[in-house]
C-alpha cells in the first residue's frame, strides 16, 4: 500500500471480523479497502498445527500479552488474557471450537436491548454464509462458506465414557450443539480444514488478497483516529518507527476486538468525558458507554488422576511429539492434527434456568503450566465456564499513550449469582465424573480436590482458581440507550462514518465461544456496509421451541 493512501474503507485489526470485511468489501472490486493489522503475518507454522495452540496462545511475538487488573473477588490476583496480535487475531491462537451460543440469546438481544434487527432468525443466515461444515448444508449449516467447520474425529475411550456420563447424569446428549437441539454434552465441532487450523485470515483474508483493491499492512500500529468536524476521515498508524495517514472516503471501521477497540476510540478522544479529561485528550464526543459492559466467561478446571494409559500425556515425550509433527507435516492427520478439546457440551447447573447456563469441554489430558512451559500427565480435565455471569466491568486508559496497555477490570465473581452459579458448576461436573461409566477411569480427584467439599471450600478454591475463557466482548455495545456506542448497525452513536464491528458490539456474551458469532457479526455488516438488504430471516426446527 503507498504511504498516506486515500480508500473507501479503512479497516482497523484483521481479526475475527476484520477478516470477514475484508473479503466482503473488496469482493465487488470498486471500493478500495486497507487493513490494518498491528501484528505480523500468520508465517509461524505451530499457528497452522491444530494441536500447536498450547505454543501459540502464550507465544509473545503474536499476543497482546494483557494481564487485568487485581481482581477483588479473586484474592487480588491478575488473571491472564491472551489476545492474538497476527493476522486472523486470536482465531489464529484460539483452541478453534466452533460454538454460536444458544438462539435464546439472539433472540434476547433483540427483546431485552431493542435490537429487532438480530433475533436468531435473522443471525442464522448469515452464520449460514459464512459456514462449510463438513457435515453438508442444512437448515442449521452452511455447505460452500469460506470458513471450513470440522467434526470432531480424534478416538480416545475417554471421549466416549464423558458423553455416556453425561448421560447417564441427565444432563443430555446432543448430536450437533449448533442444530437442532443446543443443549447436552456432544462431541464439538471445530474451525479446520483437512487438518489445519481454519482461522479467519485463512478463510476469507488470504483469498481475498489478490483483489487489486485491497490493500493489507502489517506491523501497523493504530495511533489514534482522524476526525474532520464530526466525522471520522482517517486513522494514523506508525510502522517501522514512522508514522503514516490513511484515509477513508466512506467508513473507518474498527475491528480491533473488545479491548483494543474501545482503547483506540477513547485515546482518539470518543469516550466517557471525565475519563478523557483525566488523561489530557480532547473530548471529541462524550460517549459514557465506551469500555463499560465488560463480560466474559469465567471458567474453573476440574482434573482427575486416570487409572488407565488411556490420556495422551504420552505425547509430550520428545520421540513421540516428533513422530506426531512428522505425521502432521506428512499428511496432516494424527494427534498433532487435533485441537484436543473435542468434547463438551452446554448444560445446566440447576432447574431454574431457562436454558443451559453451563459450559464444558473436555480434554483426555491433565496440564500445568511451569512459567510458559506444558507438563502433561495421566489425568483427564474438564473446563466449565458460566456463560450468562452479571459480573461486568470496564476497560481504561492508563494514559493517553497507544503504547501503553489499557487498564482491564473484570470483576470476576463480584456478584453472588455467579459465585453461586460456579458452585453450582462443581457440583454439576463432579456429578457427571461420579457416573458409572467413568469407574474404571477415574482416580483421585485433584483439583479442587476432595478437601474442598462444602460449598465455603469449595468457594474459596473458586476464588483462587477462576480464570478466563477468553471471551471478552461487551465493551462498545449495540443499543439504542445512553450506554449504547453503536446503533444496531454498529455505526458509532454521534459520530458519521465510524462504526465498530467486532466482539465489543455484543449486548451481552453469548452462551458459547465467541469466534464463530464474531464472524457471524462481519458478516451481517458487510452487508449493512454495502447497504444492500439483509438476507431473508431463516426459522430452523430447535428441540426447545417444538411442541
Amino acid at each position: 500500500m503507498k504511504r498516506n493512501e486515500v480508500v473507501d474503507y479503512v479497516i482497523v485489526g484483521a481479526g475475527s471480523a476484520g477478516c470477514v470485511l475484508a473479503n466482503r468489501l473488496s469482493e465487488g472490486g470498486q471500493d478500495k479497502i486497507a487493513i490494518l493489522e498491528a501484528g505480523p503475518a500468520d508465517r509461524d507454522l505451530m499457528i497452522h498445527i491444530p494441536a500447536g495452540v498450547y505454543k501459540v496462545y502464550k507465544d509473545k511475538r503474536i499476543n497482546w500479552n494483557y494481564d487485568t487488573e487485581a481482581e477483588p473477588d479473586l484474592f487480588e490476583r491478575q488473571v491472564e488474557m491472551p489476545r492474538g496480535k497476527v493476522l486472523g487475531g486470536s482465531s489464529s491462537i484460539n483452541s478453534m471450537v466452533y460454538m454460536r451460543g444458544h438462539p435464546k440469546d439472539y433472540d434476547r438481544w433483540a427483546s431485552e436491548f431493542g435490537l429487532e434487527k438480530w433475533t436468531y432468525d435473522q443471525c442464522l443466515p448469515y452464520f449460514r454464509r459464512c459456514e462449510s461444515n463438513e457435515r453438508g448444508e442444512s437448515e442449521w449449516h452452511g455447505g460452500d462458506g469460506p470458513l471450513s467447520v470440522s467434526q470432531a474425529s480424534l478416538k480416545n475411550p475417554l471421549y466416549d465414557v464423558f458423553l455416556e456420563a453425561g448421560e447417564q447424569a441427565g444432563q443430555g446428549r446432543t448430536d450437533d450443539p449448533n442444530g437442532y437441539n443446543p443443549e447436552g454434552v456432544s462431541r464439538l465441532d471445530s474451525t479446520k480444514r483437512k487438518g489445519r487450523r481454519c482461522s479467519a485470515a485463512v478463510a476469507h483474508l488470504k483469498p481475498a488478497l489478490s483483489r487489486p483493491n485491497l490493500y493489507l499492512e502489517t506491523h501497523a500500529m493504530v495511533q489514534r483516529i482522524l476526525f474532520e468536524d464530526n466525522r471520522a476521515v482517517g486513522v494514523e498508524y506508525t510502522r517501522k518507527g514512522k508514522t503514516y495517514t490513511v484515509h477513508a472516503q466512506k467508513e473507518v471501521i474498527l475491528s480491533g476486538g473488545a479491548i483494543n477497540s474501545p482503547q483506540l476510540l477513547m485515546l482518539s478522544g470518543v469516550g466517557p468525558a471525565d475519563h478523557l479529561r483525566e488523561h489530557g485528550i480532547d473530548v471529541v464526543l462524550d460517549s459514557p458507554g465506551v469500555g463499560q459492559n465488560l463480560q466474559d466467561h469465567a471458567n474453573i478446571t476440574l482434573k482427575y488422576e486416570c487409572t488407565k494409559p488411556v490420556t495422551i500425556h504420552k505425547v509430550a515425550n520428545p520421540i513421540n511429539k516428533a513422530l506426531a509433527g512428522a505425521q502432521w507435516l506428512f499428511n496432516q492427520t494424527g494427534i498433532a492434527a487435533s485441537n484436543i478439546w473435542e468434547a463438551g457440551g452446554c448444560v445446566r447447573g440447576n432447574s431454574d434456568v431457562d436454558y443451559a447456563n453451563l459450559q464444558y469441554h473436555f480434554g483426555p489430558f491433565g496440564v500445568e503450566y511451569v512459567g510458559d512451559e506444558i507438563r502433561m500427565d495421566q489425568a483427564f480435565s474438564i473446563h466449565v465456564d458460566q456463560l450468562r455471569p452479571k459480573s461486568s466491568g470496564r476497560i481504561e486508559l492508563k494514559s493517553a499513550s497507544p503504547d501503553d496497555k489499557p487498564a482491564m477490570h473484570f470483576n470476576y465473581m463480584t456478584e453472588e449469582h455467579d459465585r453461586r452459579e460456579m458452585i453450582e458448576a462443581v457440583r454439576t461436573a463432579r456429578d457427571l465424573v461420579a457416573q458409572p461409566a467413568f469407574d474404571d477411569y477415574r482416580g483421585r480427584e485433584i483439583n479442587p480436590g476432595p478437601d474442598n467439599a462444602s460449598d465455603k471450600d469449595v468457594e474459596a478454591w473458586i476464588r483462587s482458581a477462576v480464570s478466563t475463557d477468553f471471551h471478552p466482548c461487551a465493551t462498545c455495545r449495540m443499543g439504542n440507550d445512553e450506554m449504547a456506542v453503536v446503533d444496531g448497525e454498529m455505526k458509532v452513536r454521534g459520530i458519521e462514518g465510524l462504526r465498530v464491528v467486532d466482539a465489543s458490539v455484543m449486548p451481552q456474551v453469548v452462551s458459547g465461544n465467541l469466534n464463530a458469532p464474531t464472524q457471524m457479526i462481519g458478516e451481517r455488516a458487510a452487508d449493512f456496509i454495502r447497504g444492500v438488504p439483509q438476507m431473508k430471516p431463516e426459522h430452523a426446527r430447535f428441540k426447545f421451541n417444538e411442541a
